[in-house]
């Protein structure tokens, strides 16, 4: 399906924005993109790696340009991005200079936590459920920057979130 919206689904890290991306994208019949898997796989390296070895301020460095990247080349419609990708100012402006509407998807602490804890996914800036809590509630300040916000209710799973915004954003469905 060739659609003419764009857009980037942003949230806090367990949110479950690959996950929503995926269905979003089988609803749709069109293709997605996840912005931690092109920067894994043009570093060849986990982000957990890049951020031990180099530090979290340069995967920022690393992560945007990866971002610039892909929004000038992007063909598909849905890209999910990294937790932390969209606090970074200049991000936004890349994000909304090329169109794309930002979602931002909405839970809990409790409930990304709980994501977080039986990820098979390494996450160095979850170390402790203090640090992630507090990193959450700095990151709320700038996710709620985002176009639309999908506040995930309890019960709710990534298909029914990704059925809403099939029928909200897109019109479909």
């Amino acid at each position: 399906m060739d659609l003419q919206q764009k857009i980037v689904l942003t949230g806090f890290m367990g949110v479950g924005k690959s996950s929503v991306a995926r269905h979003l994208a089988c609803l749709l019949d069109c293709e997605r993109l996840d912005l931690d898997d092109v920067i894994i796989h043009n570093e060849r390296r986990a982000i957990a790696d890049i951020i031990k070895a180099e530090g979290e301020a340069r995967f920022r460095q690393i992560e945007t340009a990866n971002l610039e990247n892909v929004l000038q080349n992007l063909s598909a419609p849905i890209l999910s991005l990294g937790g932390g990708t969209w606090t970074i100012a200049e991000n936004r402006r890349l994000i909304k200079s090329h169109g794309f509407i930002s979602v931002w998807l909405e839970s809990t602490f409790d409930h990304c936590w709980q994501n977080i804890k039986f990820s098979r996914k390494e996450r160095p800036l979850a170390a402790s459920k203090t640090q992630t809590q507090r990193l959450f509630e700095e990151r709320e300040k700038l996710y709620c920057l985002a176009d639309w916000h999908f506040i995930i209710k309890p019960g709710f799973n990534s298909y029914d979130i990704a059925n809403q915004i099939a029928e909200e954003v897109f019109c479909k469905i």
